[in-house]
């Protein structure tokens, strides 16, 4: 059975930062490409960064490009989001999503059950 656990979601201030991870079973996580998806309060999904299965290329979202990094360690299965100087646009859930290096298709589900970025004064 996939499973994706996403943890490391918090309540910050503006300019702070967080280390969200999501672990992964169920699957050959060397062999897929992996990204996090975002969902802000009564939006739709926003893709916000991608990895290779190597994990030698990324790519990120222009909103998030410079202040957000993805990694992965193969070896223990896991996928990884670090976040800097956030915004309160980054308000968000978070969710990691397999089988995809760019934006997921219009019917992309998550899914885990996510972790909740809140970004507050």
């Amino acid at each position: 059975e996939v499973q994706l656990v996403e943890t490391g979601g918090a309540l910050v201030q503006p300019g702070g930062s967080l280390r969200l991870s999501c672990e992964a079973t169920g699957f050959i996580f060397s062999i897929t490409p992996m990204s996090w998806v975002r969902q802000a309060p009564g939006k739709g999904f926003e893709w916000v960064a991608g990895i290779s299965t190597a994990g030698t290329s990324t790519s990120y979202a222009d909103s998030v490009k410079g202040r957000f990094t993805i990694s992965r360690d193969n070896a223990k299965n896991m996928l990884y989001l670090r976040l800097n100087n956030l915004q309160k646009e980054d308000t968000a859930m978070y969710y990691c999503a397999k089988n995809t290096m760019g934006p997921p298709p219009l019917s992309y589900h998550p899914e885990g059950k996510g972790t909740l970025v809140t970004i507050s004064s």
